[in-house]
């Protein structure tokens, strides 16, 4: 995608720069054609316009006069488009040498993390930095003074380097990755205990429902017994429902 944006910022450049060269050889060439006719060298346009009745012999040289004018306006504004072209290729070529250091950069900084460089001193340590770019296979067709900047740039930010170098951010994973894996076991065992607790709950429930079943039963066996023993004279006990006891059958009365 860059490549293709770079040659099609290559052409437009191109034919930006054909346009004003024909441009500039139209208005010198019509400049210097009105100018010989003007000193009789070379003759006027012939041109013969009519409107409304009225004929206007001269218009050829008029139409030519203006289009010299126009020409000669044109070349006013070439130095104009010319300097926009100028500063497009500047800004263009200064993207392109910033992505360029940022490129190479970033080949320092990733190899700084994985400790490749070891000498302390800034000059030996920016040496170091560029001794690497200049053998890094993607940065071949950089120039020095990129990979220069690019050392330096590194070699600045070596510490930032060490702070996030790469044992250390693969130890921190590892960390987290062990905590996420504590994390999801303890989660594990939460649902396992809720499916307990509801189970122990539903058998609580269901227990709770035999004894009311049960002490219902219980409740209607008492009264049926005493429906049946109240006409054996047999009354149940108030404090106690297990002890029956027995009344005394009245005697007859003597005759």
């Amino acid at each position: 995608m860059d490549t293709q944006r770079s040659a099609l910022f290559n052409v437009q450049i191109f034919m930006q720069r054909i346009s004003l060269f024909l441009m500039l050889i139209l208005a010198f060439s019509v400049i210097g054609i009105t100018a010989l006719s003007a000193l009789s060298v070379l003759p006027w346009l012939q041109l013969t316009l009519t409107f409304d009745e009225i004929t206007y012999p001269q218009a050829g040289m008029a139409l030519q006069i203006a289009f010299t004018l126009f020409a000669l306006s044109l070349c006013f504004y070439l130095p104009a488009n010319s300097r926009i072209m100028a500063l497009e290729k500047s800004h263009r070529q200064f993207a392109l040498r910033m992505d360029d250091v940022a490129r190479a950069y970033h080949a320092a900084h990733t190899a700084d993390r994985a400790g490749l460089f070891t000498l302390s001193s800034e000059f030996d340590s920016v040496k170091e930095r560029i001794m690497h770019l200049k053998n890094h296979p993607d940065l071949e067709e950089l120039e020095p003074e990129i990979l220069e900047i690019a050392a330096q740039m590194s070699h600045e930010s070596q510490e930032l380097a060490a702070l996030y170098s790469d044992e250390k951010v693969d130890r921190a994973r590892n960390f987290l990755r062990q905590r996420q894996q504590e994390v999801r076991k303890l989660e594990e065992r939460i649902e396992n205990a809720k499916i307990i607790t509801r189970e122990i709950k539903h058998w609580q429930q269901q227990v709770e429902m035999d004894e009311s079943i049960v002490a219902s039963q219980l409740r209607r066996l008492q009264d049926d017994l005493v429906e049946v023993l109240a006409p054996l004279g047999l009354d149940l006990m108030q404090d106690d429902p297990k002890v029956v006891t027995m009344s005394k059958p009245e005697r007859a009365s003597k005759a």
